[in-house]
């Protein structure tokens, strides 16, 4: 029997509580109060108690989030009276008290409505919206929010194993649509099922660019380029992605009144990060000098559209890259390229983060592996040409010395 000694059961001494085995914590004042807690991280105020010759009798009172600490204290009082009048103690079922509260739809609708429409971008939003509608509406929408526990949500992950990348984004969604409705108070602190739920191993999808697959891609860029029109500008926002390590989105929203070609600046307005300048190289301004201005349409890369920006890079993309022999090559993989060739070129972390416009450095830290390469060639260099220095015009042993 575990005893919480001379300190009463709390809100703050319930969340601190944590067994390895399913565990009761008596209440030091209550006699019979206490909290199961379970190994999951599942706690549940119960009472114990007897009246007359009667056997013990154990009753749950409610679950920790669902209700509070100082309510279960009271209903706990109450049961106790009632079974010692030899009353039934008559507590509200957990899944009456559970039922009562919002649906786990319900608070994905908020966290639509509150976080995801007022803080995200649009395409970010449309990526939200997307994981909750195909994974978490149809699986736990209809469920009340304050059934969910760990074992639940666990289930959840593991019927979404044949993706594993979206089963982990599905459940990093869940948690967060479980903090925005503990932030509203719309459940209790501490609600969150999603605790401590094991993630699937990921693989990380990296491409860089060798030196002969640069060169066979500025062949396939050129050769686009002299067909004019659309294909002539996707090659042009394609050298533009290669030599600054812009993202997609930032070169194609990017306008001419956001260029400065004598200070060789772009000033990016909208970010993903926000604002931020990217520094122009003189072969990235050379490009951008050459791009030719449609008239009445204020982006650099247009559209077939008066005034829109190109919306079929993509298709472009994969016609130039398999001219070059680059079939399994994403876009997205100039970017990876353009910090891979700054690594090799010996430059640090938190300069190329600056580069690529990262505001955290975990994101950068994907590259910390090409650092140690680059380490590892640069020491091989060095090596190599010590030791061919060792023994260049290194007479032979003498006859004396032999």
């Amino acid at each position: 029997m575990a005893k919480l000694g001379r300190t009463t059961i709390s809100r703050r001494t319930v969340e601190a509580l944590t067994a390895g085995k399913d565990t009761v914590f008596w209440d030091s004042e209550l006699l019979g109060f206490g909290v199961r807690v379970y190994p999951t991280g599942r706690k549940v105020y119960v009472v114990q108690t007897r009246a007359g010759g009667s056997n013990g009798k154990r009753v749950t009172v409610g679950r920790h989030g669902v209700i509070s600490a100082e309510e279960a204290r009271r209903r706990a009082a109450l049961i106790v009276a009632r079974i010692k009048a030899g009353e039934a103690p008559v507590p509200e079922p957990m899944a009456v008290t559970e039922a009562k509260g919002p649906t786990v739809a319900d608070l994905a609708e908020l966290y639509l409505k509150e976080v995801v429409a007022v803080r995200l971008k649009a395409a970010s939003a449309r990526s939200y919206r997307y994981a909750i509608d195909r994974h978490i509406l149809p699986r736990l929408g209809g469920k009340p929010a304050l059934s969910l526990d760990h074992a639940a949500v666990s289930a959840f992950h593991h019927s979404l194993g044949k993706t594993p990348t979206a089963a982990n984004r599905a459940v990093e969604m869940l948690s967060r649509i479980y903090r925005a409705a503990e932030e509203r108070e719309l459940v209790p602190e501490g609600s969150n099922p999603c605790r401590q739920i094991a993630m699937n191993r990921q693989r990380r999808h990296e491409r860089f660019l060798t030196d002969g697959e640069f060169r066979r891609l500025g062949r396939a860029l050129d050769e686009a380029e002299t067909g004019g029109g659309a294909v002539m500008y996707a090659a042009l926002a394609i050298r533009l992605l290669l030599l600054t390590g812009c993202r997609k989105s930032e070169i194609l929203t990017l306008r001419w009144a956001q260029v400065d070609l004598e200070a060789r600046e772009m000033r990016l307005r909208d970010a993903k990060t926000g604002p931020r300048t990217v520094q122009l190289s003189p072969a990235a301004a050379e490009v951008l000098a050459r791009i030719p201005r449609a008239g009445g349409n204020p982006h650099v890369i247009p559209g077939a559209l008066n005034g829109n920006a190109m919306s079929g890079l993509q298709r472009h993309w994969e016609k130039i890259r398999d001219s070059a022999g680059l079939e399994k090559m994403r876009l997205h993989d100039c970017r990876h390229s353009f910090a891979s060739r700054a690594l090799a070129l010996g430059e640090s972390l938190p300069m190329i983060g600056r580069l690529l416009g990262h505001s955290q450095v975990q994101t950068t830290a994907r590259y910390a592996h090409l650092a140690r390469e680059s380490v590892h060639e640069a020491a091989r260099r060095v090596s190599d040409r010590i030791e061919a220095n060792l023994y260049r015009d290194c007479p032979g042993p003498t006859a004396a010395e032999g």
